[in-house]
Parts: C-alpha cells; structure tokens; sequence
C-alpha cells in the first residue's frame, strides 16, 4: 500500500492541512489567529501577537510538514516524493479543516524545496535574504524566491523539482494578489513596519 503514490498525496495532504499557528495561538491562550491582524495562519501573523518563539515554531513546523511529507514518500515509494510534497504545499494553502482557507504557502515552500533540492533550497533563501536586505519588503523578497527557484532547479538539470517549484510557486503568486496590489501602489509595508505579511 505504501508504494501507491495516492496514498502519498493523501498523506502529503493531511500533514500540509495542520494548522500549526492556529493551534499553537489556541494553545498558548492567545485565541483564534484568524481574528488577529491579517488574519493568516501563518507565522507571521502569529507574530503579531508578540510571542516571537511561537511564531518561530510555526515558521519551522509549516516549514517541517513539506519536508517530512517529501521525505517520507522517498523512502516508502521514491517515484511519489514530488507529488507527496506538492500535496502537503496544498493541504497548507487550502486545508479541508478550515474550509479550505489556508496560508499563503511561504514556509511550507522553503520546506518541500530543502527536502527536494539543497541547491534549490539555497536560491531560494539567498533570493530572499538579498532582496529582503536591500528593498526591505518580505513579500516581495518571498516573490522573486519563488520565481528564481524553478529556474535554478531547472539549470541544475533538476527537471522534477523545477516543474514542482513552478507549479508552487504559481499558487504562492495567486495567495499575494493582495501584496502585489500594494507593491504596484506603493503601499506594501516593509520589514518591520506595522502591516507586514508574507509568510504562511
């Protein structure tokens, strides 16, 4: 059964549908993470409510959940890896037990390309470090991470992980719709200012 690569994007899937910062907000005492700032499950808006190890906690484990679903699926069925770790990005963004109303897919990204690629992994975050420093905006940092990941995958012969990464990268785009307005309006707040909100 386990070398069925359904089974992979089922269990892909359920792990990426966790809510790490709604359940770790709700385990702290600090409440439903959806009525605060942003509104997002993900670690940054849990930031917002000032405990920085809990929003560390939830960046690592949204983060976790693409890697373990990846890795798993490589040592039980090889062939279904990319498919467990696409469905686990998925199951982040769109998870069944929040009425499919997720993260916007940031670290769970970062996650499923350091499983799938080291190389991969390291454009990704040299992209967002450079970005990040000298325009000092994460969402746009997170942006052009994801854009430039597919491509370095794709020029390291690494086909399988530049079609996974571009496909990811695609739904990242879509979930910044909002960010992207602000950008092109020159309203998007910049790191550390009041407002900010990437990942998740």
């Amino acid at each position: 059964m386990l070398q069925n690569p359904w089974v992979w994007v089922a269990i892909g899937y359920l792990l990426g549908a966790i809510p790490f910062g709604l359940l770790l907000t709700r385990l702290a005492g600090l409440g439903d993470i959806r009525a605060i700032g942003s509104g997002n499950i993900g670690a940054t808006n849990v930031l917002r409510t000032g405990n920085k190890a809990l929003a560390a906690a939830t960046l690592l484990l949204d983060g976790g959940k693409g890697a373990v679903a990846l890795l798993l699926a490589r040592h039980f069925a090889p062939d279904a890896a990319a498919l467990a770790g696409g469905a686990a990005f998925l199951g982040h963004l769109f998870p069944v037990w929040l009425k499919f109303k997720g993260g916007k897919g940031v670290a769970t990204y970062i996650g499923v390309m350091i499983a799938a690629s080291f190389w991969a992994a390291v454009a990704f975050g040299v992209t967002w470090l450079a970005i990040a420093f000298t325009l000092r905006y994460s969402s746009l940092a997170a942006l052009v991470a994801v854009v430039v990941t597919p491509v370095v995958a794709f020029l390291i012969g690494r086909l399988d992980v530049a079609a996974l990464a571009l496909a990811m990268a695609c739904l990242v785009i879509l979930k910044h719709e909002a960010n992207i307005s602000r950008l092109l309006k020159g309203q998007e707040p910049k790191i550390g200012q009041k407002g900010d909100a990437t990942a998740g």
